[in-house]
Parts: C-alpha cells; structure tokens; sequence
C-alpha cells in the first residue's frame, strides 16, 4: 500500500490501495486499520479487489481517521484487545453508507449525519454495508481524555449521542466542522476544537453526571453551528434570523446575542458574507460573461442599486470596476 507523505502536516498521513495488485488490496487495507486505528479484524469479503483509503490528522492528543471503503465487516476480538498497548474510545461520524455497531449486546445503527460511540476495550463488530463506497470519519479519544470528563463512577456503554435531544445537533455540527477543517488549521486550534467536541459528547453520555460540559464550550459549538446554518443557507432571498434559529433550535435572541458576543449582527454577517461571494464570482473567469444582475441575484439580492451601493461601501469600488480589476 502506498503511503503519502504531508508535507504540510507532520500528523497526517494517508494510505491508498489504488496502486496495489487487486488481489493483495484487502490485506494492505488490514495492516493499514491495524495501524491507524489499533488491532483490528476485518474480515475478508468475496471482492477481486478492495479499493480503499485511510487518512489520519492528528488532533491534539487525539486524531481523526477518515476511512473510504466498499462494505466489510470488521470485529475487534478478544486476542485483539489483548495485543493493544493502549485504549480508545472511537467516535464516528457517518458520512456515507450504513454502519451497525455490535457491542455489550446493543446494536448502535449509524445513517449519513448520524454519531456514535462505542469503546475500544470491549469486543465489538461493525457491519458496513449499504453502498458501492462507504465513508466515515472516526474520531480517536484516548481513553482518559474523554473519562476525565465524565462521572468516576460513570458506566459506559455503546450510543447514538447525534440523538440527543439537548446537544445532538451541536455534536454533529462540531464533529462536521472539525472533519472539514482540520486539515488546513493550526494543530492548537484543531485541538482545542476537539476538546468542544469531547465536552459536548461527555454531556451528552451523562447528563446527570458530576461534571458536564464546559459552558464556554456549548457556546463554541452553538456559534459554530449558527454559521454554518447561515452559510448553508447564504444564497436564500429574505433569509432571516427566525429560519436559521430553527434551524438548529435555538431562540432568536440567542442567535442576536451569540452575533452580538462575536462582535457583530446576524444582518451584517450575512451582508459581508454575500457580498464576498459575490465578489469571488465578479473576478472569476469562469462566468466572466455572466451579468452582475445575476450574480447579485444569486447570492440572495433582490435589488440591484442596493446591491451595488453596499458593494460600494464594502470594497470601495462598484461591482463593475471589481469585475475589471
């Protein structure tokens, strides 16, 4: 199997099957999960070949592994957990495909946007199936980086933490935007977001617990939430505070006072936001033919004086001469 170096970050690396004989691609990809993950027993399908890719980016004292691959079944056997030097609780964010999760006789099924987890230490089986080409992100914690949040009495057992009622959503969004990110952010930053994560995902696991998390940190993962529901939705004409607070259920004095703790309001971040849009597509040669009426009516504008007034005021130069520049 081939391994990419990363140049641009010491903690990530990359496993590929794509240059290895098809016949010899499902023993490559076993080593490479043994080694990314830990020991491991993924057992063979009825494939001529097995394409797949492993990528791991260090988070901090934890990692992310991005794992694509065709349907498998994987077990972590007892001889497994007892060749492992260390523990780990696995956090894994569905991207594409099913996965069922088999562990202390719970069954833990995983959709597309769906989080689970379940515990290293314990025998378990994953059942991926649904889909020529399956995706996941599966967050690595260090046994005790997620114990030292929760209770010490705390009883683990295997579960859909995306599901809960208070935090479900904020676990999602953070774990999303961390996958997205993390690649191209500062390993302090990225780490600090994990952390976020963690905290919600300990809340979620013991709401009756000694400790919960860190308010600072349901505040970080709400204020990433709110953005990227704005960001999702930035094209939308009329786009209002009243959507996007259902969007991610919270009240619409949360969303103002979460804008206003960052310095701003909800109407100037979408102004500035469109407008950056709008001027990314202006200098695109692409579309260098398209009419700035329509640009600016893609990017939710429904008039175009007003339009070219706050591009005006925002870049110091109408859309236009942007567009010539």
């Amino acid at each position: 199997m081939q391994q990419i170096a990363r140049p641009d970050r010491t903690l990530g690396l990359a496993w590929n099957t794509e240059d290895v004989r098809p016949a010899e691609q499902f023993a490559y990809y076993r080593e490479a999960i043994c080694q990314v993950f830990m020991k491991l027993t993924p057992e063979p399908t009825d494939r001529s070949s097995f394409p797949a890719r492993i990528e791991r980016i260090g988070l901090g004292a934890g990692a992310i592994n991005r794992v694509t691959f065709p349907g498998h079944l994987v077990r972590r056997s007892a001889s497994d957990i007892a060749a492992s030097s260390s523990s780990c609780f696995y956090l894994n964010l569905k991207l594409a495909g099913h996965c069922r999760i088999d562990q202390d006789g719970r069954a833990v099924e995983l959709s597309p946007g769906q989080v689970g987890i379940f515990d290293s230490e314990r025998l378990f089986a994953l059942h991926h199936s649904q889909g020529p080409s399956l995706h996941v992100a599966s967050f690595w914690v260090p046994t005790q980086l997620l114990r030292d949040r929760l209770p010490p009495s705390f009883e683990f057992r295997p579960a859909r933490v995306s599901d809960d009622p208070l935090v479900g959503h904020l676990i999602v969004e953070t774990a999303q935007a961390l996958n997205s990110a993390a690649p191209g952010m500062p390993e302090a930053e990225s780490a600090r977001l994990f952390g976020v994560l963690l905290d919600l995902v300990a809340l979620s696991l013991s709401r009756d617990g000694r400790r919960g998390a860190d308010p600072m940190s349901l505040v970080e993962a709400t204020w990433i939430a709110l953005r990227r529901a704005v960001e999702s939705r930035l094209r939308e004409p009329g786009l209002g505070v009243a959507a996007i607070a259902a969007a991610i259920g919270i009240s619409e004095r949360y969303v103002h006072k979460l804008f206003e703790r960052a310095g701003t309001t909800f109407a100037s971040y979408l102004m500035d936001r469109r407008l950056d849009g709008a001027a990314r597509d202006l200098r695109d040669p692409a579309i260098a033919c398209r009419a700035i009426g329509d640009i600016a009516f893609d990017w939710g504008f429904s008039d175009l004086s007003h339009f070219t007034r706050r591009f005006r005021h925002r870049f110091g130069c109408t859309p236009r001469d942007w567009r010539r520049g």
